[in-house]
């Protein structure tokens, strides 16, 4: 698909738009295909679902930004509103899916798992940081406890928030 056909689609939709940056050679797009069929099948009367091909559609990755896939990017209005890079689960999809049909906010929340892997990395590294005086270690290990919960911070929210209105 060009980047004409891309606007075009996306134009005259009156419909939030979901776009899956995929590939055949990407074994978590293979992974992550089914599930978002099976959603787009469901959700087919609400939401407008777009596979693109990563690899046929340059122009449109550059567009969107897209550095990795699996990507999924929401658009309400032609603007994004949402984005997921990396494969989900079916209920990480489906809450993506269920927001964006329902018009309400999209918001991605980390899985149980990638929140804990951020914080444990983050202590580790504030750990080794302290014990060593490294306190650029310190600084690496805090920047990764707060990526694990940010999405949970009041601050956080109210800041971003802010920039997300201008």
């Amino acid at each position: 698909m060009n980047r004409s056909e891309f606007q075009q689609k996306i134009s005259e939709s009156d419909k939030p738009v979901i776009v899956d940056f995929w590939a055949s050679w990407c074994v978590p797009c293979m992974r992550a295909k089914p599930i978002l069929d099976k959603l787009a099948r469901e959700y087919n009367d609400k939401i407008i679902f777009l596979p693109v091909n990563a690899d046929n559609s340059r122009e449109i990755l550059e567009q969107f930004r897209v550095f990795g896939i699996p990507t999924v990017v929401t658009l309400r209005n032609g603007k994004e509103v949402g984005r997921i890079t990396g494969a989900q689960n079916e209920v990480g999809y489906r809450s993506l899916f269920e927001a964006l049909a329902n018009d309400r906010e999209v918001k991605v929340s980390l899985t149980p798992f990638d929140r804990m892997l951020r914080l444990g990395a983050g202590a580790a590294f504030v750990m080794v940081g302290i014990s060593t005086s490294n306190w650029l270690v310190v600084g690496i290990g805090a920047i990764l406890a707060f990526l694990g919960m940010y999405d949970r911070c009041p601050i956080w929210n109210a800041v971003s928030g802010m920039f997300r209105r201008s």
